[in-house]
């Protein structure tokens, strides 16, 4: 199968990668930091690795570097643990992971809630903030359409009116440069099995020098068992459980293998995109919402047709893999006005290639008649 779901999870992953996780199964299965002897050594090592890696590629300490199980779970971290009172600004960009704590949050009359549209962003968020807003959020990269937002101009601004600067980095960590200190994030939420090029069930919280975040599960770290509350230092503060060793392993290896090649895969992806989308432009009945992109994310409609049908067609004709719908962002699709029918969403990889591209522009000319 041609697999252009990358935006959802990463389908192909380095021997490295895959070689890790398999060894830690096999061969690894004890409780990282549990324990005094070798086995549990070895894996609090990896641990540590992963960390080191994570916080030199996004510039930040490895203290603070936060194992999750995915991206949700790391800004629900983020949303429900930083002390959020009074005005919090987002954009009609963002994921379910970030609106729906909001909501909660603004339903429990905890917070008030200013969602901006994507254009002319830097213009009128400076407007919009006001003596009782507390913090913003948003996306680094839109899942949707590829949409890029200017991250470290967001960040100056944050920084300028003392806000906290959350960062659903899902669909930008491994394709865009992202910097906890030099844009100024308060916390940059990670998808490990995405650009980082993990297996599923790795993800991360970075946060920077100053965040101080309330856990949100209390149990075991290995540390400071007496104490009736979770320990106050980081990592374990935060983390309370067994950590996913496997994936962890296979992170720390995708992570590698991507910062070694990081300016050669964006370049790569964004080829790709520019390669996809300007083959959908030249046909007939085809509405494209992407341009071209270091994330490799391509958004269209076909005209007269459900984005979930075509989707079906892909799959069951040419056996093709996209995402059809919504995408769990359903601010953006009113504000593209797709609300009713979706977007096909075409995601590249690295691993992809131009005649896979080729294969998949003269599919959608067949479907868009």
């Amino acid at each position: 199968m041609i697999y252009f779901d990358n935006a959802a999870t990463g389908g192909f992953k380095v021997h490295a990668a895959l070689s890790a996780a398999e060894s830690v199964i096999k061969f690894l299965s004890a409780n990282p930091g549990r324990s005094g002897h070798r086995l549990s050594a070895t894996g609090a090592k990896i641990v540590a690795e992963c960390r080191e890696v994570l916080a030199n590629g996004f510039s930040a300490d490895p203290a603070r570097v936060i194992f999750t199980k995915n991206c949700t779970e790391a800004l629900n971290t983020a949303i429900f643990g930083l002390p959020l009172h009074g005005k919090v600004i987002t954009t009609v960009l963002e994921h379910n992971s970030v609106l729906r704590p909001l909501f909660k949050l603004e339903s429990e009359n905890k917070i008030t809630l200013e969602i901006l549209p994507a254009e002319n962003l830097l213009s009128v968020l400076p407007e919009k903030i006001t003596a009782d807003t507390c913090a913003i959020i948003t996306t680094a990269v839109s899942n949707v359409s590829g949409k890029i937002l200017p991250v470290s101009e967001i960040g100056e601004i944050a920084k300028k009116h003392g806000l906290f600067y959350i960062v659903d980095g899902a669909q930008g960590g491994g394709h865009i440069p992202l910097s906890v200190r030099e844009q100024n994030i308060t916390c940059l939420a990670l998808a490990g099995h995405k650009g980082l090029g993990g297996i599923m069930g790795s993800g991360a919280l970075i946060l920077n020098d100053n965040a101080d975040i309330k856990p949100l599960s209390f149990g075991g770290t290995g540390t400071d068992t007496f104490n009736p509350d979770m320990p106050q230092d980081l990592p374990e503060k935060l983390e309370a459980g067994t950590l996913n060793l496997p994936a962890i392993a296979s992170l720390l290896e995708g992570t590698r293998h991507t910062f070694r090649n990081f300016t050669n895969f964006s370049d790569t992806l964004y080829r790709y995109s520019e390669k996809l989308i300007g083959g959908l432009k030249e046909l007939p009945h085809i509405t494209i919402y992407s341009e071209p992109n270091p994330a490799g994310i391509a958004a269209f409609k076909v005209d007269g047709k459900e984005s979930a049908e075509v989707a079906d067609i892909l799959n069951d004709e040419y056996d093709i893999a996209v995402r059809g719908g919504f995408h769990c962002a359903p601010l953006m699709h009113k504000a593209l006005g797709t609300e009713k029918e979706g977007l096909v969403r075409a995601s590249l990889s690295v691993f992809n290639s131009s005649n896979e591209i080729d294969y998949f522009i003269r599919a959608i000319k067949r479907i868009s008649g």
